[in-house]
């Protein structure tokens, strides 16, 4: 599937993408793609994230590729649950955090933890870095596991931010490509 015949959801995390971040700079350069706009960015609550997802998707006019960075993953996937016969066709997952378990993850994140570890309805690829100070590379693959994402760790790159570096990430373009070449 080519990206002129999806919409492609960016679904940043905490505290929205800022300038130069990797989604941001999707957003810019990919037709197709656009924000979900979350009410609150800074104290998120899981009802009102997955809630606006939702509206995001049945509100789109053609199939749906959600692309989701560090607390957007979690939302991504409760609002998978919801998702009974969907457009979305697919999930680009990155840097997910480990809200349940590390204790580096801010505390604003706490309404997002205990999540399904179900299946998505959807085919996913999980990329996750080997020093996320958010989430080790283990617990990255066993979310991936559970989810039925493919799975790739992307060296020692931080939490796939502008912190770390990452404003134009070519690589994650690539990734994006092939899951796209896949559905």
């Amino acid at each position: 599937m080519k990206t002129a015949d999806v919409d492609i959801l960016i679904v940043p995390g905490l505290g929205h993408s800022g300038p130069g971040h990797w989604q941001r700079r999707w957003v810019e350069k990919i037709r197709t793609a656009r924000f979900v706009e979350q009410d609150e960015w800074d104290t998120p609550t899981l009802e009102g994230w997955v809630d606006t997802l939702h509206k995001d998707i049945m509100m789109a006019t053609r199939p749906v590729v959600l692309v989701g960075h560090s607390l957007g993953v979690p939302a991504i996937v409760a609002a998978s649950q919801r998702l009974a016969d969907t457009k979305v066709k697919a999930a680009f997952l990155v840097a997910p955090p480990d809200v349940d378990e590390h204790p580096n993850v801010p505390k604003a994140a706490a309404p997002f933890k205990n999540l399904p570890r179900d299946p998505l309805r959807f085919p996913s690829m999980l990329v996750a870095s080997s020093n996320d100070p958010y989430c080790t590379v283990e617990r990255a693959a066993e979310f991936a596991s559970c989810w039925g994402s493919d799975f790739h760790v992307a060296g020692d790159i931080g939490h796939i931010n502008t912190d770390s570096g990452h404003g134009p990430w070519p690589e994650g373009l690539l990734m994006f490509t092939r899951l796209m070449s896949r559905i």
